[in-house]
């Protein structure tokens, strides 16, 4: 029985015209199937339904999403994180470590490699600032924000040492502001006005949990500027909220700012001095957009 699928050219390119084909005409389509965004249930015969083919290295998984959630695309992760992801889907893993109940997750780290993020406790997390930089470890905390009398999903982004320019000798101090500035990330004067939105950035949110955050990549196909070690476990209710907006809102402040919280009125009184000293900057990015 035919699907209500969408397969966008970037996944038939990958996966042919022939087993699009098969897809629409629901030989391979699964019926019912849990949405790899939300991990709600959806039912290809009846809702619109969007194929979401993640690539790794050695390895692709094809995996279905509500096209409300997330639209059809390919998703480059690394190797190890398809792995996992193949592992999670087949019920071969341990399973998700629960959130900290208070709304607010965070991560912290020194992993080299790529980095990792999850609730509470803590276990380690990085991100490139430049792909030519080395490694630069974050604290990264998600939570809700209350701007403009609207709640909003949020990410925020500390670094744990000071952040040099690439190919400095570190003098400056730390120049992880800067350094997002010159990328399109603008100043917070004041928490309660929503920040602009990045062209061409994107949060990706797959399974149920936050993989990555997305830039352009030559000829336009996303690469990841960060990417999970270990995807986060995300609160419900964050995740609620990014499925309703599609979008988030992603702050960043330099070293020492202390908005590793573990309540979210303690992280809106750290954003908010933050913003006070002029040492917050944010954008907005849509859910895994392409």
């Amino acid at each position: 029985m035919p699907r209500m699928l969408d397969v966008s050219e970037d996944v038939r390119a990958e996966i042919g015209d022939e087993e699009a084909d098969r897809l629409l005409a629901g030989d391979n389509a699964p019926g019912n199937y849990d949405c790899t965004s939300c991990r709600t249930p959806g039912d290809s015969e009846r809702d619109r339904t969007s194929t979401v083919l993640f690539v790794g290295e050695e390895t692709a998984v094809l995996a279905f999403a509500h096209a409300a959630c997330l639209p059809s695309q390919v998703v480059p992760v690394s190797e190890e994180q398809l792995q996992g992801a193949v592992r999670s889907i087949t019920g071969a893993g341990t399973g998700a470590e629960a959130g900290n109940g208070a709304g607010a997750g965070t991560g912290t780290g020194a992993e080299a490699g790529t980095p990792g993020l999850r609730s509470t406790p803590a276990v380690p997390a990085q991100t490139g600032v430049d792909p030519t930089s080395e490694w630069a470890v974050l604290g990264v905390t998600s939570g809700l924000v209350l701007v403009g009398g609207e709640i909003h999903p949020s990410l925020v982004l500390e670094p744990q040492t000071a952040i040099s320019r690439p190919g400095s000798d570190g003098s400056a101090g730390d120049e992880f502001l800067t350094l997002l500035l010159e990328r399109g990330f603008r100043p917070v004067a004041d928490v309660n006005t929503a920040p602009p939105p990045l062209p061409g950035w994107s949060v990706l949110v797959a399974m149920g949990k936050l993989h990555a955050v997305l830039q352009p990549g030559a000829g336009g196909q996303p690469v990841a500027w960060w990417q999970a070690h270990e995807p986060m476990q995300v609160t419900d209710e964050w995740r609620s909220a990014v499925n309703r907006s599609n979008r988030v809102l992603v702050y960043a402040v330099p070293v020492g700012s202390d908005t590793q919280q573990p309540r979210e009125d303690q992280l809106r009184e750290a954003l908010d001095k933050a913003a006070a000293n002029g040492r917050l900057v944010a954008v907005s990015m849509p859910l895994a957009g392409t």
